[in-house]
């Protein structure tokens, strides 16, 4: 044998260990499960180079950090048998990827066990439940109650129904359901889920928008007959307030025409008693103003009053 066999054979072995690649890379945020002719014999957790059996062991890689799922829109009936459209988002991450790898294999595998076990879970949850335990997550409108009281008309009448879980514990609610039959068997954490909509279904929706068009309505009118009511009350007062002004101002211009009258009396007393002939005379005169005008006729005697002065002054 020749001497340089052994240093070939090493050679040998060396090239054919790096030709089959005997090391992998876990990077950060991976860890990995390897396994020898399908069986899974250790996981690794940390980041680093790794070394494995050539041609023997498998690597297979999984997923640290945090993971998204996204659920499909689903109708679905709640406990007073109102038709909503529920969608649901959620975080998830491999916890044990031993069990996630014996469960069920790839991250593909996992969605569709996820799909399965969120969608009962949230399915449970809405058909145990009434509409408003989806819709509100406090009683803060019915303790405002007194507050909202003028407006009323604009608030659905459910709205000041008194809730008994609301959205938040019922979504932590199935949280957990669903946490109890993931972790155990699959190797998941399921760590957050989120309601991204809950609406109603077309015919529902219509008639609640129906309501509001009507309860609107109702309060427009309802605006609209105060309105006028109180137009009338502020037409009534400014009548009364109107007629007191006449009234106070007719009293005080009798007042002032009285004293002027008394004072035009004592004037003409005064003068009547200075010259009584010049006093009857104007006084005479005044009636002739009054009482004759370029249409008038009059016929009476000489001897009269009425016509003394007149005759006076006759040629």
């Amino acid at each position: 044998m020749n001497k340089n066999t052994p240093i070939i054979l090493v050679v040998v072995v060396l090239a054919a260990l790096l030709f089959a690649n005997p090391f992998y890379i876990v990077k950060e945020g991976q860890q990995a499960i390897i396994t020898m002719f399908g069986e899974p014999k250790r996981q690794i957790r940390s980041a680093g180079l790794k070394f494995k059996i050539p041609l023997v062991e498998k690597v297979n890689y999984f997923e640290q950090r945090i993971l998204e799922w996204d659920g499909y829109p689903t109708e679905i009936p709640t406990k007073d048998k109102r038709y909503i459209w529920i969608d649901t988002t959620a975080r998830w991450k491999i916890v044990d990827p031993l069990k996630f790898f014996q469960s069920v294999s790839n991250e593909r595998g996992a969605q569709a066990i996820l799909d399965g076990i969120i969608d009962a879970s949230v399915r449970d949850a809405v058909t145990s439940q009434k509409l408003i335990e989806f819709v509100r997550s406090s009683n803060r409108l019915v303790e405002r109650q007194k507050d909202l009281k003028k407006d009323k008309e604009f608030i659905d009448a459910g709205a000041f129904e008194i809730i008994k879980m609301g959205r938040d514990e019922i979504r932590k609610e199935i949280i957990q359901k669903a946490q109890g039959d993931l972790g155990p068997r699959y190797g998941i954490e399921l760590l957050d889920l989120r309601i991204k909509r809950a609406n109603y279904v077309e015919d529902v929706r219509r008639k609640v928008y129906d309501r509001m068009i009507a309860e609107r309505n109702r309060a427009a009118a309802q605006y609209r007959s105060e309105g006028r009511g109180i137009r009338a009350e502020v037409e009534g007062r400014t009548q009364k307030e109107l007629k007191a002004i006449q009234s106070e101002a007719y009293r005080q211009a009798q007042e002032i025409k009285g004293e002027a009258d008394g004072k035009a009396a004592k004037i003409y007393a005064d003068a009547y008693s200075r010259d009584q002939n010049f006093y009857s005379f104007l006084k005479t005169l005044d009636t002739y103003k009054n009482t004759i005008d370029k249409d008038t006729v009059i016929i009476m005697t000489t001897e009269g009053d009425y016509f003394k002065y007149l005759d006076q002054i006759s040629p």
